[in-house]
């Protein structure tokens, strides 16, 4: 079984005796010898966390995620609870009366199991206070480990010294069953996640890992292989493999089907003592003496393709399963929601699948793994053809294909027989990674990607590029090649390669320079791929689904998971995903969106115009965008359906005759700021009427008082000072009427709003005769505020100077107080000017 092991995280540290992943976040959790525990980010390599639990051993620790906690034993027969955000100490309490050796969480229920040396095991319920809610008895030894069923998480199985294996049920203190299950002491026990087996596997201290039919209680399988007592050994749940740690240093990988040993890995750490899984992302964590390590096996990617119709095929271990998503043509589900898909296992296959690859037609599958391929036709799963191959590649007639058997050798064949001749030019000399169909053959290696004619096995161009994959378009005149960050797209031009043919040019190792020319390089790191077309569709290590058309990239969707690309429907005009898991979602992509956009990309305007008519109205906003992106402002004046959008745009483009037809269409309620827009355009452009009108209807007094005093229009500012009054915009309505010398309704207005003393100072300098009004009016206010010397000294200030003098400075310091206003609003601010007298007004801000 061919998969790759990476190392992730590599930790030294004291002997880790209990290890456990986070579910959702990129955490694992560690329990030491030293009485500590750790958290690291599993990702990054940090230890992010860390808590003094006990002075002595923690042997046991698990998360508990939906309370923030985690749960520790150790040594001094305590069970400690922390919150692990704040670092407080839940709870702690002696749950049994000798160590703390195992524990379990129930994966629904408030329920901790916990095994001791004092030979029994107990259920806590953290609902209850921690309240025992069952004692567990019947083993003879010390309890090394408990797991629920998957099952069904009423009944959990318990591994102990005692050489035996219980299963037992939640709610009875006795065993359902035991297994004499090794001539030792039983370490570990696990169940098999899957439905179709009820398998356990334990490991015991005779050396042994066994696998068990627990409803037969038979042994199916004896492993053989550490040399010292193995630690665990536990199914993995998505892969066909046991993985198993021992005392003597190493973990071991067994094949779950064959039992056959695939990988030994050492990280000379010591001895190996707990495991953990992370379902959702293929890794593996160990603990050793002296750290802890963290693997990744394999890929996260499902093993799927889906033929050009829709039909969807794709493997769960060795069990192969299908569906037509052809079938969703009526789907209403929204886009980004899973979508409900009808799935039936049509098969199985003998080799654990890394690739599955349909060829052009939909005819025939191949599946490719553990150094093997297999060639099945897809409606009946029925054996074609099979051999030896760790790459495999279908020609665009489904007829060719060719066979990378190792990394220098490569066969093609014709009909199911290998094609006689020479084969492809100088094959043997590169050290071939892999090999990918399409109108040439590729196939890259390290730094280098290469091209073969199909047909006559001639070099078409090699390229200098660390590739990780290559996607030709469905025309057969774009290619993508990718790296680790970013990506190329190249276009093919037969004509040129094989005008250089004709002319009978020797094709040399580095082929025809002419056959390819460069379109575009996107910086983006491309996961999955699939061309509509000339529309290059794919998902990014950023969780984002993108298209590049032309030479530019367009984001359709961003996504909180990783996404896979089935391929895209046209007749539903949509481009179907999956998760890991091949959870189904679609996201809306009109096929004739794309191909607007390349037309208008490659500059084919009548082109264009001819697709235009067949967009689906819905889309026409989205492509108005897109054409005022490109500049193409006129066009998509023309497209787009939005009234808001079509404003902006008519403005931009100083089409006002069709802005002030949108807004006087629009709610009255929606339409001022249309209004303020368009008579600031208008006023740019010199339209001083259309500009008049707008800021009238948009109530944007400040902006047409400015604009009647530019163009000297004392009719219309002696309405807009009544217009001001009148909706309480006193400030401006002093300004204008000061603005137009009319200093007598000036006065008027700073009595009207309370302001007698400002009235009082500016009919001193500027309307002598209503001076007399003002102070009598001012003196008046003054009483009735019970300030009668201060009113005094205002009627008669020659007879009391000291009083005046009080008067006189309350009247400046109201003054001084408003400085930045006269009015009421406060939206004026002090300004020089130089009237003849040297005094100073007060100008709009």
């Amino acid at each position: 079984m061919l998969f790759d092991v990476s190392r992730k995280l590599f930790s030294r540290s004291d002997r880790v005796k209990g290890v456990d992943f986070h579910p959702t976040e990129p955490w694992l959790l560690t329990g030491l010898y030293n009485g500590s525990v750790n958290i690291y980010n599993h990702e990054t390599g940090a230890l992010i966390k860390t808590f003094e639990v006990s002075t002595v051993p923690v042997r046991c620790v698990k998360f508990i995620p939906r309370k923030n906690w985690f749960v520790a034993g150790s040594d001094d027969f305590q069970l400690r609870v922390f919150n692990y955000n704040t670092h407080e100490k839940v709870t702690a309490f002696e749950a049994h009366p000798d160590y703390i050796r195992c524990l379990t969480v129930h994966p629904s229920a408030s329920i901790v199991l916990t095994g001791s040396d004092d030979m029994t095991i107990k259920a806590w319920d953290w609902d209850k206070q921690w309240k025992c809610i069952q004692i567990y008895e019947g083993h003879t030894h010390y309890i090394m480990n408990i797991t629920f069923n998957p099952k069904d998480a009423n009944t959990f199985a318990s591994a102990c010294l005692d050489r035996t294996v219980k299963m037992w049920s939640l709610g009875s203190p006795n065993a359902n069953f035991t297994m004499d299950a090794h001539d030792k002491g039983v370490n570990y026990v696990d169940f098999y996640p899957g439905a179709d087996k009820p398998y356990l596997v334990t490991t015991g201290d005779d050396k042994t890992i066994k696998v068990w039919d627990y409803l037969s209680k038979s042994c199916v399988q004896t492993m053989e292989g550490h040399t010292n007592n193995p630690s665990f050994a536990v199914f993995h749940p998505n892969l066909p493999i046991i993985i198993s740690g021992s005392e003597d240093g190493t973990v071991k990988i067994w094949n779950s089907n064959t039992y056959r040993l695939e990988n030994t890995l050492s990280y000379a750490l010591e001895r190996a003592w707990c495991v953990s899984l992370h379902k959702q992302a293929n890794e593996v964590a160990v603990g050793f003496d002296e750290g802890v390590v963290v693997i990744k096996l394999g890929r996260d990617e499902p093993t799927f393709s889906m033929d050009p119709s829709g039909k969807l095929i794709y493997t769960r271990n060795q069990s192969v399963l299908s569906g037509n998503i052809q079938t969703l043509q009526d789907d209403t589900t929204p886009e980004g929601n899973r979508i409900p898909l009808s799935i039936k296992e049509i098969g199985s296959t003998e080799i654990f699948a890394s690739t599955l690859i349909h060829s052009p037609n939909g005819r025939f599958v191949t599946v490719v793994g553990d150094g093997e391929y297999i060639i099945y036709t897809a409606l009946a799963w029925r054996n074609k053809s099979f051999g030896n191959g760790v790459s495999f590649a279908w020609a665009n007639d489904s007829n060719t294909y060719a066979v990378l058997e190792n990394k220098v050798k490569l066969r093609v064949y014709k009909n199911f027989k290998e094609r006689g001749g020479a084969g492809m030019k100088g094959a043997g000399s590169w050290s071939i990674d892999g090999l990918h169909g399409g109108p040439l053959l590729g196939a890259r290696g390290k730094g280098f990607v290469l091209f073969w004619d199909w047909e006559s096995g001639e070099i078409v161009r090699r390229i200098d590029a660390e590739a990780r994959n290559i996607f030709w378009s469905t025309t057969g005149s774009l290619v993508a090649i990718v790296s680790d960050d970013s990506f190329y797209i190249l276009r093919f031009d037969r004509d040129a390669y094989n005008a250089k043919l004709e002319e009978g040019v020797e094709i040399t190792d580095e082929g025809v320079e002419e056959a390819f020319d460069v379109v575009a390089e996107i910086s983006d790191s491309v996961q999955t791929a699939k061309w509509i077309g000339d529309c290059f569709i794919y998902t990014t290590a950023g969780k984002r689904l993108n298209y590049f058309v032309g030479n530019e990239s367009y984001t359709i969707s961003p996504s909180d998971t990783s996404m896979f690309i089935l391929g895209y429907i046209p007749s539903h005009n949509r481009v179907y995903l999956a998760d890991k898991d091949m959870n189904i979602v679609g996201y809306s992509l009109s096929l004739s969106v794309v191909e607007y956009q390349t037309a208008v990309l490659r500059g084919d305007m009548d082109g264009a115009a001819e697709i235009l008519p067949t967009l689906p109205k819905e889309q026409l906003n989205k492509v108005a965008r897109f054409l005022e992106g490109r500049d193409l402002k006129e066009l998509a004046l023309q497209v787009t359906t939005d009234p808001d959008h079509k404003f902006d745009l008519s403005l931009q483009l100083d089409d006002l005759d069709t802005a002030v037809e949108i807004t006087r269409s629009v709610p009255e309620a929606e339409a001022e700021v249309k209004w303020k827009a368009l008579g600031d355009r208008a006023l740019s452009v010199w339209r001083f009427d259309l500009a008049r009108e707008a800021f009238e209807k948009a109530n944007d007094l400040s902006a047409l008082m400015l604009l009647l005093l530019s163009t000297g229009d004392r009719v219309g500012l002696q309405k807009l000072a009544a217009s001001a009054e009148r909706k309480g915009a006193n400030n401006l309505a002093f300004a204008t009427l000061f603005q137009l010398g009319d200093t007598k309704s000036c006065v008027d207005l700073l009595v009207k709003t309370n302001r007698v003393p400002e009235a009082a100072l500016f009919a001193r300098t500027y309307a002598p005769s209503e001076v007399s009004r003002t102070v009598d009016a001012w003196r008046g206010e003054l009483r009735s505020k019970n300030k009668p010397k201060i009113a005094a000294a205002i009627a008669h200030p020659g007879e009391n100077t000291d009083l005046f003098e009080e008067g006189w400075e309350e009247a400046l310091s109201r003054e001084a107080e408003s400085r930045s206003t006269i009015g009421v609003n406060g939206d004026f601010a002090e300004a020089p000017r130089s009237p003849s007298d040297g005094s100073t007004v007060f100008v709009d801000a």
